[in-house]
Order: structure tokens, then sequence, then C-alpha cells
């Protein structure tokens, strides 16, 4: 497989995404979101095995977008529900089920390096992963809350009413962050500042696992600050952290950047969420979809823009543009005002 191939079939991945996102919002409220995360959830454990089954270019990317579009699809339907649990608790949990995800990452990657380095068949290695989806999604089931579909318009894709515009635009500038720090971190670390291989791959290490660890205390801090200033004290130890780092072009304190990054915009994410889905006049699948999608764009669009600019100045320069994205967050932190459930 060469490069090109690789590269469509990851774009294969991040189509199927951007396609099923609106459309998975709209079914949730439609249907409820319960309903639409078992039956995305179903979906995942079919089209998982499908790329590694691929015997040609045009297979892989095909099944690259069915896992693509499934994966995304879930994303609207589980924040969705997580949103409707998080209302019925009447406290914040949504930071708490966001850390799952970020320890999931950590988990998945770590398994692959093993079962990579120990040459297991891909094939067997991803149809084990989706027999363990199935039987989590069994576990799970009977425990989601039945939830009642919302009223929803006949039309799946809709344009967002403006009061979700700058949530939208919180969610694209956190998750290019998180793009940049996924793609770049260890070429930075490793080019411009000359770590070995080994000690670069630590820069998102650090970015992750100050990710899962806010996360895990983001929900405290939600009920004690409230969402405005979660929202502009995150951004703003993201901005900071990463800021200084650049300025002095060392290592460990590249690696420390790119971890406050990761704990800064770790409790962004899930507060952007929940406002989007309180109180906007939609649907809050629909809501969600609209900006899950905007956000999700700029986890696409932010890495090989970053790499535009590194080609016409340089990398530490470049990556002054995540800086800006979370310098902007901040400004953009009063739009969640709306976001903040009230203590039982």
């Amino acid at each position: 497989m060469s490069d090109a191939t690789l590269g469509l079939a990851l774009a294969g991945l991040a189509a199927g995404a951007l396609v099923a996102m609106p459309i998975s919002g709209w079914r949730a409220s439609r249907d409820g979101s319960r309903r639409t995360t078992l039956v995305c959830a179903t979906a995942i454990v079919i089209a998982l095995p499908i790329p590694s089954l691929a015997t040609s270019a045009v297979g892989l990317i095909l099944g690259a977008m069915a896992l693509g579009a499934a994966n995304g699809a879930i994303d609207v339907s589980m924040n969705a529900h997580g949103v409707e649990v998080e209302q019925r608790l009447g406290r914040p949990i949504l930071s708490s089920l966001h850390a799952g995800f970020s320890a999931g990452g950590l988990a998945g990657a770590g398994i692959g390096a093993l079962v990579a380095g120990a040459g297991l068949d891909v094939r067997i290695h991803f149809a084990a992963m989706a027999l363990l989806l199935a039987v989590a999604t069994l576990v799970a089931a009977p425990r989601l809350l039945p939830g009642a579909p919302h009223p929803a318009s006949d039309r799946t894709l809709a344009l967002p009413p403006r009061s979700l515009w700058p949530l939208g635009l919180i969610a694209f500038c956190c998750l290019l962050a998180e793009g940049a720090a996924a793609d770049w971190s260890a070429v930075y670390l490793h080019g411009p500042l000359g770590a070995g291989a080994g000690v670069a791959a630590l820069g998102f290490t650090g970015f992750s696992v100050a990710m899962t660890i806010s996360r895990l205390f983001g929900d405290r801090l939600a009920m004690r600050f409230g969402p405005v200033r979660i929202v502009r004290g995150g951004a703003l130890i993201a901005t900071v952290g990463l800021g200084a780092a650049l300025l002095n072009g060392e290592t460990v304190p590249g690696i420390i950047g790119f971890a406050c990054l990761g704990a800064g915009v770790a409790v962004v994410v899930p507060t952007v969420f929940r406002a989007a889905g309180t109180g906007h006049g939609v649907p809050p699948g629909t809501a969600l979809a609209a900006v899950t999608t905007t956000g999700y764009t700029g986890f696409l669009v932010g890495p090989p823009i970053i790499g535009v600019i590194a080609g016409a100045t340089s990398l530490p320069v470049a990556l002054c543009l995540v800086l800006v994205a979370t310098a902007t967050a901040a400004a953009l932190a009063p739009t969640v005002a709306s976001g903040r459930p009230s203590a039982p």
C-alpha cells in the first residue's frame, strides 16, 4: 500500500464521519438517542472488520468510509444520550464520560502496538475488537435510559440556530488543537528540538494522559466554577502552557507544553457539548450533530494547514495557529453560559 492509498483511506474515514454525523443527530431526535446509539454500535461491530478484509485499494477506502460513518454516527448519538443522562441526574457527568473515551484511546493504541509487535493478523485483531464492542453493547443496552424522541424537522440537514455557531467555533478550535497534538507533537519534538524518536513520542503521550486525568476531575470543576470559567480557564491553560513551551524551545518544556494543551482542552469539549444540548430551540441530537460536525472539521483541516504553514515558515511558527485557536476559545467562553446543570 502506498502513502497515497493510505491517505485516501484516512480521508475515507473522515468523509464517512462527516456525512453520518448530521444524519445521526436527526435520527437521535426522531427515534431517541438510546435506539440510535444501539443501532450505531451494531454498525461499528459490523464495519470494524471490513477494512482488514480489503484486497484492493478501492475495497480499503470503501471499508474505511463505512467504519468512519459508523464511528461518527455513534459519536453524536452517545453524546446526545450522555446529555440526557446528565439532565436526569441533575449534575455534570459528561466530562467523566469523555474521560472514558480518552482512556479507551490510550488502551486501543497500547493494544494495537502489542498485537502489531507480536505479528498478530490484523483480521484477528479487528474481529476481536468487534467482538469486545458487541459484548460491551449487550451489557450496556438494558441500562441505557429509555429516552423519548424529540420533535424533529422533516429535513435531515438544516442550518443550526445562530446561538450554536459560537459553540461550533469553540469545538472547531479545540479539536484543531487535538488534531495538531496527534499529528505534529512528535514531529516537533523530534525535528526542531532534536529529541530521539522514543522521547518525541512522549509529547502525545503526555497530551493524552493529561487529557484523561483532566476529564476525570472536569465534572467537579464544572459544579464548582461553572461553564464559562471552565472554558476560559482550560483554554488559557492550553494557550499559556504551549506558548511558553514554544518560546523555550527545549524538549522537556515541550512535553510539558503539550500536556498543558491536553489538560486545558479536555474540559472545554464536554462543556461545549453540554451547552449545545441545552435550550437552543432544536432537539439535543440535532444541536450536537451540528457542533460535533463543525468540531470534527477542525480536527481534520487543522493538521494540513499547520503543515502548509510549516513548509512556508517553520513548524514552531506554524504551531502558533494552535495558540490562536485556544485563545479564540477562551474569548468565546461566555457563549457556554447555558450549559450548567443544577446540583441535585
